[in-house]
């Protein structure tokens, strides 16, 4: 009886992990089409501060509606506990999406998705600068391995680009090391409340210091913009911020973490050929490069853990 079960079984696991793996890659590549969908609002002379608030009106309601539902599961916030949402949310959510689209005013997609993706390598190294953390050769490698494919990609957009590109760059360097503070500092939080409850709570800080920030900084007439920027806005925020998230969690669930983080690796791909679809930006064989050795850095990184 359980021998003719076990093929059955067997099967049902696979269909399993490949629906996980599924869901896992479409996240990947919805998150990273966010970049795509940023440089095509800016085709209409809305800056990075217009940007992103659209981003988060349209996503606040249903990260709202989430906090609501969550609110009772769990243990009771202490002070303590809603400082540092604040500060996760200002820290993690706000200021990591602020400096990822000033950026993306002066580099391509394909190099802001490679930056963003160097995020574990940040962590690492903060955790050994500041929290004394070993590092093994293997770790110590995969780092040499992604940052040489970045120098790469770097030096060749910067013979298009110039000092732009520099300033692009290292806006989205701080980005990347933004949420990866968010990752480290988020730790204890996320397994006392859940990742679902603390990423809602965190993005409903982000949205309201992301809305209040454009009413200091612009005039409430910027609102009014031609209606693909709210067509495109819209999908930034439900297909780009929020149904990532959720397909992510669902994938964590059904296949595990190391293995849905490794199913990320898709993004960089998918962001540079999206990238050159849409925008028209061109792939050479060194950017093809520098995204094989950072995808193979940080894979090495996600073995060794």
């Amino acid at each position: 009886m359980t021998t003719s079960l076990t093929p059955q079984r067997s099967a049902h696991d696979r269909r399993q992990y490949l629906i996980g793996l599924t869901i896992a890659i479409t996240g990947a590549v919805l998150f990273s089409t966010k970049a795509i969908v940023a440089k095509l609002i800016y085709r209409y002379h809305v800056d990075a501060v217009t940007l992103i608030t659209f981003r988060m009106l349209f996503s606040l309601p249903v990260f709202a509606a989430i906090a609501v539902w969550q609110a009772h599961k769990g243990g009771a916030l202490t002070v303590a506990d809603r400082w540092r949402l604040v500060g996760l949310g200002l820290i993690g959510y706000y200021l990591s999406s602020f400096l990822d689209f000033l950026g993306l005013q002066y580099i391509t997609a394909g190099l802001e998705r490679l930056i963003l993706f160097l995020t574990p390598s940040f962590v690492l190294l903060i955790s050994v600068f500041f929290l004394k953390r070993k590092v093994s050769h293997i770790e110590w490698a995969a780092l040499g391995v992604s940052y040489l494919g970045i120098v790469l990609v770097f030096l060749h957009d910067l013979q298009f680009g110039g000092a732009d590109v520099m300033l692009g760059a290292a806006l989205v360097l701080g980005a990347a090391i933004s949420y990866a503070l968010y990752l480290i500092q988020s730790g204890q939080l996320v397994v006392r409340l859940g990742t679902l409850r603390l990423v809602s709570y965190a993005m409903c800080v982000s949205s309201v210091a992301c809305i209040g920030q454009f009413f200091v900084l612009r005039p409430v007439s910027m609102l009014v913009q031609p209606s693909a920027v709210y067509w495109l806005s819209l999908v930034n925020a439900i297909f780009c911020t929020v149904l990532p998230v959720f397909l992510t969690m669902i994938a964590v669930q059904r296949i595990g973490a190391p293995t849905a983080s490794q199913a990320g690796m898709i993004g960089p791909v998918s962001t540079l050929f999206l990238g050159a679809f849409f925008l028209n930006e061109p792939i050479t064989s060194w950017q093809l490069a520098g995204t094989v050795l950072v995808i193979g850095g940080m894979y090495l990184l996600s073995i060794k853990k």
